[in-house]
């Protein structure tokens, strides 16, 4: 066969499955995922289902390897070599948090996720649990671990109340048009409020414990 025109099936190949796989994304951050059925994807992605079968085995191993393909961890170090080590990473677990907290609010798709993850037990989701658990140890085992010593486990305790903090505020705020304990969490007013209120607490952790 013609060198060009298997290159060229397997571009073609690669230009559908990348639609499906964008199609999973917008109708995940547009309708949920319980609107992820095989109909849907297809006619969103414009293709005929049966490739959804010939390219992936099913919708199932679709959505799988869509949820594969993200990375919605990156924002959290893989290397330590930058974190504050000689103040026991204090600034470093102020600005993740920080940053966590715009992250998961610009993140639609990464919202419905969450809320996915907490509703149905899937291998795909559970690894993407673990990876944010695996990313997150290595600020808590490297640098959190050693400057708090026996106490390193309610500095855990801390960081998993502000992390799940976030993630229903930031839920809350994009799913409702409210304020929540009088702050407008879509206001640059009220989302610093609340930055400043997580520095609080790091900072009082840093001194008191």
């Amino acid at each position: 066969m013609n060198r060009k025109v298997v290159g060229g099936a397997i571009r073609n190949k690669e230009k559908s499955k990348q639609k499906f796989l964008d199609a999973v994304g917008w109708i995940l951050k547009t309708k949920g995922f319980a609107a992820l059925k095989v109909n849907n994807i297809a006619t969103v992605a414009g293709l005929d289902k049966k490739l959804i079968y010939n390219y992936f085995g099913g919708t199932d191993q679709l959505i799988d390897e869509y949820l594969h393909s993200q990375d919605f961890w990156s924002s959290v170090p893989n290397e330590i070599d930058s974190v504050d080590i000689a103040t026991g990473g204090r600034q470093t677990a102020k600005a993740l948090v920080h940053s966590q907290f715009d992250h998961v609010y610009q993140n639609k798709e990464l919202q419905k996720i969450i809320l996915w993850g907490l509703l149905e037990n899937r291998k795909s989701l559970r690894r993407l649990a673990e990876k944010r658990e695996k990313e997150g140890e290595v600020l808590l085992k490297n640098v959190g671990d050693p400057h708090f010593g026996d106490k390193g486990p309610r500095f855990r305790a801390i960081m998993a109340l502000l992390v799940s903090g976030i993630y229903y505020l930031d839920i809350y705020a994009t799913s409702h048009n409210l304020t929540f304990c009088g702050l407008d969490l879509r206001s640059k007013e009220g989302r610093e409020e609340v930055k400043e209120a997580m520095s609080f607490i790091i900072d009082r952790a840093y001194l008191d414990l």
